[in-house]
């Protein structure tokens, strides 16, 4: 969601005569657009702050900006106090204050501020890129849920950035179609509980809203692939799992956190589910879509974990096998339920024990998971280049580089599995004619 913002802020300054540059030192505005999710990014975003302030001494007029989920909508006086020297202070996805300061310093007028503004906004005017990244862009986020109202005890989006809203699926279909008009193939659906799309705005429909914008998604012209995250386990029925399975656009990939495998715990998180209601949906999701692949986030350490509960979660990963894991350990979160209720009593060192079993778990799996691809063709959406090799990713999220003679930066290319690692896989590619054949003979098994 940060990207997606920043995206349209960039966007928005290059309306406003600005170019973006590679360092700091030769910027007239600086903004850090932050995460606090976790103690650790925080903590990040205090010290690259810390380090702007000899360049703001030096340089009055430079403007620095601090955007995202750090700055308090209701309040941001305290860290005004703590960092005199940050200009503006901007709520996740709001550009209003900054571009409320440039008119107020002269640098631009009112009306380029507000047509800025408006390019920002949730109803694209049309939607832009930054010139940099138009027609080389391949993949893009658009926001589909704002916020959340979920309110797990451990988490501080809710209070940051505010309560679930969905935005209209017109205005979605909208940016859609203008970011495929700038060059992009695939697009990623965001939302903290992405599966509850539209339920605030039609609450009486008998299926899932998004199902629906993912059908209407399908039928941009040049759209070739859309994904959506993340999404809740109790919020992920059948009939979503079956309107993936069916439409030949829609990736065959899912991100479904399941944060704990100890009752207890998930309880005390209030996820709104058991470790055994996980290994349903994971079942149901395999038998419905083929080869699907499944990543999910991992909280270690939560107050009052035992050893006993760490290990259930420890064999729940290792029963189920899933393709990613992301795990973090648990850093009570200001104003959250967690952090006013529970001690924070497992010590770090604990923590990071556990963050390495589980870490140690998941790279052996994922690399038992990836070796059965090594000598296999795999579809490959090509984003870009990265030290001396073509990169892109697979309809199941798996990271690919190979080489070649040219450009296929937008292209989907077959690429033949020669190396399989963890995190990434290594291969050489085939022919182009292989893509058009495989998605001629998808489309026509949808359609029988």
């Amino acid at each position: 969601m940060n990207e997606a913002d920043s995206q349209r802020l960039a966007a928005a300054l290059e309306r406003l005569g600005y170019a973006p540059v590679c360092r700091a030192e030769e910027a007239d505005v600086i903004v850090l657009n932050t995460c606090v999710v976790r103690q650790q990014a925080e903590d990040k975003v205090y010290g690259r702050l810390s380090s702007l302030r000899p360049l703001k001494d030096r340089r009055p007029d430079l403007v620095i900006g601090l955007m995202g989920c750090l700055v308090d909508r209701r309040d941001s006086a305290p860290l005004r106090e703590r960092f005199p020297w940050v200009d503006v202070f901007a709520p996740p996805s709001d550009p209003r204050p900054l571009l409320d300061h440039l008119v107020e310093k002269g640098v631009v007028d009112a009306g380029r501020a507000l047509e800025a503004e408006d390019a920002t906004s949730c109803i694209p005017a049309p939607f832009l890129l930054p010139r940099s990244e138009q027609g080389r862009r391949v993949t893009a986020y658009v926001p589909a849920v704002l916020g959340c109202s979920h309110a797990c005890t451990y988490c501080i989006i809710p209070y940051r950035r505010g309560p679930e809203r969905s935005r209209p699926a017109e205005d979605i279909l909208a940016e859609a179609r203008a970011l495929v008009a700038q060059g992009v193939k695939e697009i990623t659906l965001l939302g903290q509980i992405v599966d509850r799309y539209g339920y605030d705005l039609f609450p009486d429909w008998h299926r899932p809203p998004l199902a629906g914008l993912l059908e209407r998604l399908h039928e941009i012209a040049g759209l070739e692939r859309i994904r959506f995250l993340t999404s809740h386990p109790s919020w992920m029925t059948d009939e979503l799992l079956e309107t993936v399975a069916r439409l030949p656009k829609v990736c065959e990939h899912l991100e479904v956190p399941v944060q704990a495998g100890d009752d207890e715990v998930l309880a005390r998180m209030r996820r709104g589910y058991t470790a055994d209601d996980y290994r349903r949906l994971i079942a149901r999701a395999r038998s419905l879509i083929p080869n699907v692949s499944i990543a999910t986030d991992v909280i270690v350490g939560f107050p009052g974990e035992t050893e006993a509960q760490f290990m259930r979660t420890y064999n729940l990963l290792a029963e189920l096998r899933l393709d990613k894991a992301h795990i973090a350990r648990y850093s009570p979160r200001p104003r959250t339920l967690a952090a006013r209720r529970y001690p924070d009593d497992v010590p770090p060192e604990e923590k990071e024990r556990r963050r390495k079993a589980l870490d140690e778990l998941q790279a052996r799996i994922a690399g038992e998971i990836n070796a059965r691809l090594v000598g296999q063709s795999v579809e490959v959406l090509v984003e870009g280049r990265k030290k001396g090799r073509w990169w892109g990713r697979t309809r199941t999220n798996k990271l690919v580089f190979f080489e070649a003679p040219r450009d296929l930066t937008g292209q989907q290319v077959m690429v033949h599995i020669t190396w399989a690692g963890p995190w990434s896989l290594i291969g050489e590619v085939g022919s182009m004619g292989e893509i058009g054949e495989r998605e001629e003979a998808k489309i026509g098994t949808a359609a029988g």
